[in-house]
């Protein structure tokens, strides 16, 4: 049965296929080959993805783990998105050398800088595994058994070789792929446009449409001997790739064919309709508050002061992403009645299912069943959401806490290895960084804002007053005293930290956190994930012929469609692209987010577009109808032909709520136009050594 299952999704997932909809796993992608013609594209599903030739997917790299990035050289130069990029931007920042305000353009391969924990990873290739991992597997539940048959598989894929493999479940575990991956350690940073490019629009545009934000920075991945991955080494060369990516310097129309291809992070298109009405009317609200309140900090401090400014950036922009995200995805998903659409869809399963004594023993009280325990235990979900919100997004000393509780928790351990001094030095390279972009006044009146916020919302969890003294009297909140901590640590430290009020705060909460939500959260999604695994074999087998679509999970995918405007409510239309002529519209607006330096203005004013122009315009970003998320930030859109046209970097406010249910009306992709990025590179910046290192097809 096993076997026939593993074999049926092979087939039936990818049925009658819609351009526009769906992430697609790059090593079926035959299937596919016929329908992506038919849209015009001229490549082969060898050229998109082979395992003994080189093909589009070598030059596909998840970038730090979140984002997605390209090679578009020989000498292994890496696209990606500016705010993919923008920690590193950030980390190499100072009022000295303002790379954010001002923006970084190394000359030569001496002036790339280096960035310590940063990762390109590429996909080797993608196995179906799914008959080996189930193989002996008696009972859904005997995950002892599955971990071991993983296990296996891996140690067999990666033996002899320097590759790393993971092995991933798609459809809440109705199938298992081997992934095999090379990931490099000495990634560079290149270059970036200032922020005025590289962020223009602001929180003002985000999730917007239309844009005009110049979203993308440069690196270089750096490869030891024989061009394998190695750690950062003066003596590393520039990386020499499988595959690199033309650069298409073709005029553009709509209707024009585009591939996105890249490492979505996740989607939940099957979740029930309970739970999803309380993903729009508690969850969400509830995080959108939590991170008001440490925007309203942030953003009027960032307004007072050039260096909180720098210091702030990068996690300002963390917060307020998701912020505004899920506000447009509660308004998205209103405005579909997704909880409707949901209810039908699960009615219409139920009814089928009743239809066969087969089918009704398997999949009659799937639906009743999920919807049950959504309303029973969604709060454990919900006080979930509310702890990452409260412990890591909020308060930035509750990260120091975590970054020293190793060396609290394992001190006698070090001192018996030798390492402490080891351990000691590492954790004063720590304090230095954490130190340089932390500011007392707004972490104290964050910690106090939050506080109140996150014990307001719950009843069952044990409330500690907040300690007015912790800004003034803990070690985690002042460098002096933290690095004295360190330097003076021994036995009696351990005991002596608990008594820290800062410290105690944290942990305290934190621990009825972990005791008295994580368990109940675990057995609760865990629970529900069996139902949904159930749920999607069910729609698998009883709808053969309706379209089913894997969740993204962070694993290279593809998805196709068209360059298209959008009309997303009624008096609404909105064009494919956007050119220059519109950031010069945005800056005399007067709105801050609008600014632009002079130099744009000149550029701007003699029309110096040279051979990045399409007629007498510079298009600066265009929108089409794949179907992406997060992860997709940097991820390649590509012509026909496998050439680049341009970064993903956003989706349109009314297409956030894909990640729970796809509207092809709507739904809209955002992308930066190659060809702005290179005029922003050349013209703008003057690196256009970097342009002679690509190839520009016209």
């Amino acid at each position: 049965m096993k076997k026939t299952l593993s074999l049926l999704l092979g087939i039936l997932l990818f049925n009658n296929v819609l351009a526009d909809e769906g992430m697609l796993i790059p090593s079926l992608i035959k299937a596919f080959e016929s329908d992506m013609k038919a849209k015009g594209m001229r490549l082969s599903a060898e050229d998109i993805y082979s395992v003994n030739s080189s093909s589009l997917k070598d030059a596909i790299f998840q970038f730090g783990g979140g984002c997605t990035a390209e090679v578009v050289s020989k000498k292994g130069l890496l696209l990606t998105n500016h705010h993919c990029g923008y920690s590193q931007i950030q980390s190499h920042s100072s009022l000295e050398n303002n790379y954010i305000e001002n923006g970084y353009w190394a000359k030569n391969l001496s002036e790339e800088l280096t960035n310590p924990g940063l990762t390109a990873m590429r996909i080797v290739r993608i196995e179906n595994v799914t008959e080996q991992v189930l193989l002996g597997v008696k009972s859904d539940f005997t995950s002892n058994e599955i971990e071991n048959n993983i296990g296996a598989i891996i140690a067999n894929a990666t033996k002899g070789t320097h590759y790393t493999a993971n092995v991933k479940a798609f459809n809440y575990g109705n199938e298992y792929y081997l992934m095999v991956k090379e990931t490099f350690l000495d990634v560079r940073f290149v270059g970036t446009p200032p922020n005025s490019i590289g962020k223009f629009g602001g929180d003002t545009d985000n999730w917007v449409w239309p844009r005009h934000t110049g979203d993308f920075s440069v690196f270089r991945i750096y490869a030891g001997k024989n061009n394998k991955p190695a750690e950062y080494n003066s003596e590393n060369k520039p990386y020499t790739p499988l595959h690199y990516l033309p650069i298409s310097m073709k005029d553009r129309k709509k209707g024009d064919f585009t591939m996105v291809y890249g490492f979505p992070g996740s989607t939940e298109q099957h979740v029930c309709s309970n739970y999803l009405e309380q993903i729009i009317t508690k969850e969400r609200p509830s995080r959108i508050r939590m991170r008001d309140l440490s925007l309203s900090v942030i953003d009027k401090a960032m307004k007072n002061s050039e260096l909180i400014r720098i210091q702030y950036a990068s996690k300002q922009a963390r917060i307020s992403n998701a912020w505004k995200k899920w506000i447009g995805q509660i308004d998205g998903l209103k405005r579909l009645d997704a909880v409707r659409l949901k209810k039908e869809t699960e009615a219409e399963f139920t009814k089928r299912a009743l239809s066969r004594k087969d089918w009704k023993e398997k999949y009659g009280e799937t639906v009743s069943k999920m919807n049950a325990l959504s309303n029973e235990f969604f709060k454990y979900e919900y006080l979930y959401a509310m702890g990452i919100e409260y412990f890591y997004v909020g308060p930035e000393y509750f990260k120091l806490i975590r970054s020293t509780n190793d060396l609290i928790s394992n001190y006698s351990t070090y001192v018996s290895e030798g390492k402490i001094d080891e351990i000691k030095e590492k954790m004063l390279k720590t304090s230095k960084g954490f130190f340089k972009d932390y500011n007392l006044g707004i972490d104290m009146e964050i910690l106090s804002l939050l506080t109140q916020e996150y014990f307001s919302k719950q009843d069952n969890l044990k409330f500690y007053i907040l300690n007015s003294k912790i800004g003034e009297k803990s070690v985690f909140t002042d460098q002096e005293r933290f690095n004295q901590f360190i330097r003076k640590f021994n036995k009696k430290s351990v005991k002596k930290i608990q008594k820290d009020p800062g410290y105690s705060h944290y942990t305290k909460h934190y621990a009825e956190w972990i005791d008295n939500v994580i368990p109940n959260y675990r057995s609760f999604s865990q629970t529900m994930d069996a139902l949904l695994k159930n749920y999607v074999a069910g729609k698998l087998e009883m709808f053969p012929n309706k379209k089913h679509w894997p969740d993204a999970n962070s694993t290279l995918r593809i998805t196709f469609g068209q360059l298209e405007g959008s009309a997303p409510a009624d008096g609404k239309v909105y064009t494919e692209h956007t050119t220059l002529d519109g950031i010069i519209a945005k800056y005399n607006s007067g709105n801050p987010d609008f600014k632009i330096k002079p130099r744009m203005l000149e550029l701007f004013a003699a029309k110096d577009y040279g051979m990045y122009a399409q007629g007498d315009d510079l298009w600066v970003c265009f929108s089409g109808s794949n179907h992406t998320t997060g992860g997709n930030s940097g991820s390649p859109v590509l012509d026909a032909d496998g050439y680049l046209m341009g970064l993903n970097f956003d989706r349109s406010w009314e297409s956030t709520m894909s990640d729970y249910m796809f509207d092809p009306n709507r739904c809209r992709n955002i992308v930066v136009d190659i060809r702005y990025v290179l005029w922003v590179i050349d013209k703008y910046s003057n690196a256009g050594h970097l342009i002679e290192e690509m190839e520009l097809k016209k």
